[in-house]
Order: structure tokens, then sequence, then C-alpha cells
């Protein structure tokens, strides 16, 4: 079991683009079945694994994490985390984790203990984003099946931008992990020095889905995370 590594801190998320080009960013949805089929061959051997697929209270494992109930967190270097807290409910519902130049939304979901439902979240992120005026491509990323968004926006000067966003959806016993890529990793898809440390962070997650009945497709809440000894 590897866990991660790297650096910095947070990113950009939107970027300019010329209205004649959308394209270039984010090709028309390809074949579907090839998506189902992509997510068939990723098996979760490398993560992002379930709690009770790992043993994180070894000897031999020194490794500092962050608990955050739900999730269990391989903190790298240079990370920056921020909360995304419901302040109402007073819960973590999401996670924003930074390398410097990328970033990384972490949620999780409940899911169906025997079947996966990443192909019906697929398709409903497909729907709003046609809805909103967007344009997705899916595409064979580093867990199953990848949707790479973009969507048009209003920079901070009130001009045309696009904000894009690379999610994968990771099924497991009774959740479902989703991560949603942000800044330059987005810019630079085939560029694996700006993913990496983003990357080996999301396979190192642990959910610990827990027995409190919930509906699939509703949100598994976190709590403020503590530093392990």
């Amino acid at each position: 079991m590897i866990f991660g590594r790297k650096k910095q801190q947070t990113p950009e998320t939107a970027s300019p683009v010329s209205p004649e080009s959308p394209d270039e960013v984010a090709p028309p949805v390809d074949d579907l079945d090839d998506a189902a089929r992509w997510d068939a061959e990723f098996d979760r051997d490398e993560g992002p694994f379930d709690i009770n697929e790992v043993d994180l209270s070894a000897d031999e494992d020194e490794i500092k994490r962050l608990d955050l109930d739900t999730l269990v967190l391989t903190p790298f270097e240079g990370m920056t985390l921020q909360l995304q807290v419901d302040r109402e409910r007073e819960i973590v519902q999401s996670i924003l984790v930074g390398d410097g130049q990328s970033a990384l939304e972490v949620a999780v979901f409940a899911g169906p203990a025997k079947s996966s439902m990443a192909g019906e979240i697929r398709d409903e992120v497909l729907q709003v984003t046609q809805k909103q005026g967007g344009k997705a491509q899916v595409v064979r990323g580093p867990f199953g099946a990848e949707i790479r968004r973009a969507l048009p926006v209003k920079d901070g000067e009130g001009k045309p931008a696009m904000h894009l966003s690379r999610t994968w959806l990771v099924p497991g016993p009774g959740w479902v992990l989703r991560g949603v890529l942000l800044g330059k990793a987005t810019f630079e898809p085939d560029n694996d020095e700006a993913q990496t440390a983003l990357t080996e962070f999301f396979s190192n997650v642990v959910v610990r889905r827990g027995t409190t009945p919930a509906a699939p497709g509703s949100l598994l809440p976190m709590r403020v995370p503590q530093q392990e000894s």
C-alpha cells in the first residue's frame, strides 16, 4: 500500500478561453459505453480504500494522518486543506486540498452495498453541464472514467472565461468517493507532474462508511480532523 507525498498552496479555478474555440478545452461527450468499460476495468487495489481493507494501526506505519471520521487522509509535504462547512448543520461537506498550482475537492456519498451508482452520478453531471451551456468529455482517467468539463463563467473583471474541472468517481462498499480536480492539472491534463501529488492523495484516501443508514446518493458528512499521533 503506497501513501502520498508532494508540495505547495491554492489554485486558480478559471481560465479565459476564446469563444471561438471551446471545443479545444472539452470536446463533446464520448460513447458512454466506453465509460462503463473503463469503470469496470478499474479496481481499487491501490486505492482509494475502504477502512476494512487497510490496517492503519500497524506498528511499522509511522505516517501522520488526518481523521475526519468518514474519511482518513494522508497529508503530503506543503499540502493545504480547506473545509467546506455547512454552518447551519455544523457539518463538513467536502474538503479542498491544494498543492500550490492545482486543487482537489473531495466528498463522499452513500452508495448501494453491492453495486455502483457512479454511472448514474456521471450522467447527472453531464446533464447539468449541458443545461448550464458547458461542454463535457468522458475519457479514461486514473480511476476509471473521468469527466472533463468546461463551464462558461465571468472572471474577476466580468469578462467571459471558462471554469475547467476533471471529475473522478470511485465506488466502494456502500459509498461513492468523488474528486473534482481544479487548476493547472485541468489546464494541462497530460502533464503528469502537475497532477501526481493530488492523484496520489486521492489514491490514499480511506473511507469509513459506518453503519448509519443513508439513502444512496446522499452526502456523508465529515468532522473537523484531528492530527493523529
